[in-house]
């Protein structure tokens, strides 16, 4: 696989490889066809139920993350009771595995995420099949990296914000104020000469370990121009002392924003 895919990066479950392929051939008949080989798509399907497959039967995993926007809810939008998911990953509470949720979304405030995931953890507080330690071990990770909550029943937003110093790395308890201050400024510098020079219907959002921006009610903004604003914070962190001290984000998802991480 390494000499097909250069970039592949490491598996860390088995991969069975032939009885994904049996059972996407028995969903998109791909053996079946003769002028059409193997696509992309084909092989991306069979790797990910290859990965699946290797989870489910023979592998210990205890922690499974997802990410929010696009993968369990629409963008923008809110894992509401009625999504599908939310059964599936009050099964995987059930099997004693930890799930974390881990989004760019950055909240000091438990209230926005219980906003965001009303629909999942009320479905945990109401689940007569967990038991209270199956509960707790959901967790939200937001922000990139930079806010963690635990589910906590006896809260009103069932969630306890989880002081950084529980949980960060040794690495990250080294960063200091005065370098996460300067690195979001350049950031938010970057950011508005692309608001100025690519006249963009936008407002700078600065929060508390992050900085971003997001367009103007009623506009909308092209993805060449989203990309050229991540590309340019990009550079221009990456060239200054403070972005080779400190590790970053700069990304396109729903809006440019430039992340610690």
């Amino acid at each position: 696989m390494k000499l097909l895919v250069p970039s592949v990066g490491t598996f860390f479950t088995p991969l069975l490889l032939e009885d994904a392929f049996i059972y996407q051939d028995n969903k998109r008949f791909i053996s079946h066809r003769r002028f059409v080989p193997p696509s992309f798509n084909d092989i991306r399907l069979t790797l990910n139920t290859a990965q699946l497959m290797g989870l489910v039967r023979r592998s210990e995993v205890q922690l499974i993350t997802f990410d929010g926007d696009v993968t369990l809810y629409d963008d923008g939008c809110s894992l509401t009771a009625d999504n599908p998911v939310v059964k599936r990953i009050i099964l995987l509470l059930k099997q004693n595995k930890r799930v974390g949720i881990v989004t760019a979304a950055g909240y000091s405030s438990a209230a926005k995420y219980k906003e965001r995931l009303e629909g999942l953890l009320e479905a945990i507080k109401d689940s007569a099949d967990l038991s209270v330690k199956q509960k707790n071990h959901l967790i939200i990770l937001g922000g990139e990296s930079n806010f963690m909550y635990e589910f906590d029943p006896q809260s009103p937003d069932l969630l306890t914000y989880k002081p950084q110093s529980e949980w960060q790395l040794d690495e990250m308890k080294q960063w200091n104020d005065e370098d996460i201050k300067e690195l979001l400024d350049i950031a938010e510098a970057a950011l508005r000469d692309c608001v100025s020079n690519l006249r963009l219907p936008a407002a700078i959002l600065r929060k508390e370990r992050a900085v971003g921006i997001y367009p103007l009610e009623g506009h909308r903004m092209h993805r060449e121009q989203l990309e050229e604003t991540v590309l340019v914070a990009q550079q221009t962190i990456e060239t200054s002392e403070v972005g080779r001290r400190l590790p970053f984000c700069a990304f396109n998802g729903k809006v440019p924003a430039v992340y610690l991480r």
